[in-house]
């Protein structure tokens, strides 16, 4: 299995990645589709916060607008306005953590580095902001490259590829083509599960997730209590902690650096167990 990037610069401080991370996902939403990830009140994100980063999360990610299908685009300002107060107290609290904020806005990613953000998320691979790709050169922060089938809004109307492994490599090539070329030297590949994609292609991503390691970029697995699990299984997100796990698992097998979770104890729990099984073959 080949050995992609190992370290990502984040804002001067180094984050390892010889071993797995976990990002505790903190929406700042009143319209995320899992309810136990929304908070509006800064007493309960700081609460949060603690709890995720004692259990062992190293990354806050945190998003200002949801991007669940058929989810209301906000502006930049408004989006500015939920999570600036968010980062900054992330930042004054929790020193050693590392914020990511989720965002498909340059001016949003411009705002959160100067007040302390380590890291860039953006869901729409920067097709809905051409300031995205050089500001995030300019501000020299990781970029976490995410694949997605159309807009967030209509993106699971109809999913359609001819071979979606192929698709989404094949994305990654030419974008990462695009972020090399402006001096983007920390990038993320996040294959976009559920993001215009059907069940069937989504699994079919995660059994090749290790193809995208020819790419010498980092994986993150963003699978936590997606509707890959709890549609196949019949169930709800508030059900789907033990379909998460499992996958988790599973990505890790297929070479995922990094977890992007709502439960990040059970996360943890995963990557010893994972662990194990790498020490022991």
């Amino acid at each position: 299995m080949l050995n992609p990037q190992t370290t990502l610069n984040c804002a001067g401080r180094l984050l390892n990645l010889d071993k797995p991370v976990i990002m505790g996902i903190i929406n700042v939403t009143p319209d995320s589709f899992y309810a136990g990830s929304r908070f509006m009140e800064l007493d309960d994100i700081l609460r949060q916060a603690e709890v995720m980063l004692t259990d062992g999360a190293q990354i806050l990610d945190v998003g200002g607008m949801s991007s669940r299908p058929g989810a209301t685009i906000i502006t930049a300002e408004e989006e500015v306005q939920r999570i600036a107060p968010v980062v900054e107290a992330l930042v004054k609290h929790f020193p050693n953590a590392i914020v990511s904020v989720d965002t498909i806005y340059g001016y949003t990613a411009r705002v959160s580095q100067g007040l302390g953000a380590g890291i860039i998320n953006d869901v729409s691979a920067g097709r809905l902001d051409a300031t995205m790709y050089p500001t995030v050169a300019e501000l020299g922060l990781p970029y976490i490259l995410m694949h997605m089938q159309g807009q967030s809004g209509t993106m699971q109307a109809n999913p359609e590829y001819l071979d979606v492994v192929t698709e989404v490599l094949d994305f990654f090539i030419a974008e990462v083509g695009k972020l090399r070329a402006l001096d983007v030297k920390d990038i993320v590949l996040d294959p976009g599960f559920g993001f215009g994609k059907t069940i069937a292609h989504n699994y079919q991503l995660l059994n090749s997730l290790h193809i995208f390691q020819i790419l010498d970029a980092p994986v993150l697995a963003g699978l936590s209590r997606k509707s890959m699990i709890y549609k196949l299984l019949k169930t709800k997100p508030e059900e789907a902690l033990n379909g998460t796990s499992v996958l988790h698992m599973v990505a890790l097998q297929q070479g995922a650096k990094l977890l992007r979770v709502h439960d990040v104890k059970p996360a943890m729990e995963v990557i010893k167990l994972w662990e194990m099984l790498e020490n022991e073959s």
